[in-house]
């Protein structure tokens, strides 16, 4: 099971360009939610979970958002 934490910076890469990258910065972690810094400015969004128990950050919400998952320890 891999978690989301505070102070852990997160890629993911385009779905329509390989070479773009894109990065975000958790700020820090309660519960369900983490504050973080995506594409210059702070929000905070929802942690979620998938079947296997492993967490992600989805900042944007369109077809070909980013999906931020969490890295393996």
């Amino acid at each position: 099971m891999n978690t989301i934490e505070s102070n852990q910076t997160l890629t993911a890469r385009s779905i329509g360009d390989y070479n773009c990258i894109f990065t975000l910065t958790v700020i820090e972690r309660k519960g369900n939610f983490a504050k973080i810094r995506f594409q210059g400015s702070e929000k905070r969004t929802k942690v979620y979970t998938d079947k296997e128990g492993n967490e992600y950050l989805m900042p944007e919400k369109y077809s070909m958002a980013p999906v931020f998952r969490a890295k393996e320890k």
